[in-house]
């Protein structure tokens, strides 16, 4: 049942939030649906399409609560027109305005029937992947902070719990409970309208949309904290939410290209640690343990996005560039093999259009194995004061690296010390503290 219902609910809350317009109530009758069968199927057994039951009971509530709204409505403005007819002060107000309260429960519509059909009609599974997509848009909503856009999406969307979502991002459960709460109150209150957006406005909530999912995917990829390098569980989520993305906007490149980065990066799981969990870096990965069949998806959906791009005249963004750099390294049968230049090139390309930091860390890195460790370590020295990478753990750690090679020990040592010292990882930190110990230390003088 708890199956059922975590496949299930994103699809049940999106068709609900269409008829009612407020995602909180849409959850709240998902899990009135989710009682009902616990109720229910003990006694009459789990049917044969157990979603479309659950769809179907949280359809009936959904239409009475947008029947007894109407019905309010309706009885409110009869109220009013009686007291437009009253003849004077004499009139007992409080006992009609109270006559009328009893009418209906619930709160006030904004034309919530209209759309949902409190008639029953506009069959409420006839939309899905229309309302799926109208989730995904509001909860990645701009109104939202990145961190309440990460947690209400998990929720509605990824099918976590508020326990699941605080354990994965190591923040206490109240916390992110709050969170949702808060952004589901924000949502209401900015009137944020059910649907997906077009023209300008469309292409920046995309890139909102995008962005959520793939931080997601990223803290699972290498966990900011705690004691695990991995949580294979939240890049799972990430990385099935990018597939139905991809299904449902068939026509945006770069969703194809987050699909097939994301492909390409899970690949790797398998060999990115140890049998003790220890982090295994890319160097030293068995590339027979990389997970072929996610990388022929990667490739498959970095060759379509490729071809939308090129049908629409558009350059390939970053989410393009980045699996582009995925797919070199899935290429190389070795790390010896890898078309390092190349990955440089592609580097480069994305810095241009999406300056940061961080992208030219990465540029560095790119060059030092094309190039040479000297030409890396002048471009890392060149960000040493980026404010943006002051408490950066892995300024430090490709420093230590590029002077490891360089045959400077010492001066290694003191980067992979600090290195060790930022981390908020335990098994990040782990492995600074041995390569650092690697090294050496300095004989007598």
């Amino acid at each position: 049942m708890e199956a059922v219902f975590r496949i299930e609910s994103p699809k049940i809350i999106a068709a609900v939030a269409r008829v009612v317009r407020d995602i909180g109530i849409a959850e709240e009758i998902a899990q009135d649906a989710l009682v009902a069968a616990l109720e229910r199927w003990p006694e009459s057994g789990v049917p044969d399409r157990p979603g479309a039951w659950l769809m179907a009971t949280a359809r009936h509530r959904a239409i009475d609560l947008v029947r007894r709204r109407e019905t309010y409505a309706r009885k409110l403005a009869e109220v009013g027109r009686a007291l437009e007819d009253a003849p004077g002060p004499e009139t007992p107000d409080a006992a009609v305005l109270g006559t009328g309260d009893t009418g209906g429960s619930g709160s006030g519509t904004d034309g919530g029937g209209a759309d949902g059909g409190g008639s029953g009609g506009g069959g409420i599974g006839e939309e899905i992947d229309d309302d799926l997509l109208r989730l995904i848009f509001t909860a990645c909503h701009p109104v939202l902070s990145t961190a309440a856009r990460i947690a209400l999406t998990l929720r509605l969307l990824g099918g976590l719990t508020t326990d699941e979502i605080a354990r994965a991002f190591l923040a206490p459960e109240a916390t992110v409970a709050q969170r949702i709460v808060r952004a589901k109150r924000s949502l209401a209150a900015a009137g944020v309208p059910f649907e997906v957006p077009y023209g300008a406005e469309r292409a920046a909530r995309l890139s909102s949309v995008l962005e959520v999912i793939y931080l997601v995917f990223n803290e699972g990829y290498s966990a900011t904290a705690g004691d695990d390098w991995l949580r294979p569980g939240l890049c799972e989520d990430a990385l099935r939410l990018a597939r139905v993305l991809a299904g449902l906007m068939p026509g945006e490149p770069e969703v194809h290209a987050l699909a097939a980065l994301l492909e390409l990066q899970a690949s790797r799981t398998p060999a990115r640690t140890g049998p003790d969990g220890a982090p295994v870096l890319l160097a030293d990965q068995n590339r027979a343990r990389w997970n072929q069949l996610l990388v022929h998806r990667g490739f498959a959906a970095l060759t379509h996005a490729g071809s939308l791009a090129a049908r629409a005249g558009a350059a390939p963004g970053p989410y393009a560039l980045q699996a582009a750099i995925a797919a070199c390294h899935a290429r190389a049968a070795t790390y010896e093999e890898t078309d390092w230049p190349a990955i440089a090139v592609l580097y480069g390309r994305l810095a241009a259009l999406t300056p940061s930091p961080v992208v030219e860390l990465n540029r560095a890195v790119a060059v030092s194995l094309a190039e040479g460790p000297a030409a890396g370590l002048a471009l890392v020295d060149a960000l040493a004061d980026d404010p943006a990478l002051k408490a950066y753990h892995l300024l430090p750690s490709v420093r230590g690296d590029l002077l490891a090679r360089l045959g400077r020990p010492e001066q290694a040592r003191a980067e992979f010390e600090r290195a060790a010292g930022l981390t908020r990882n335990a098994r990040e930190r782990e492995l600074l503290r041995r390569r650092e110990a690697e090294l050496g230390r300095p004989g007598p003088s």
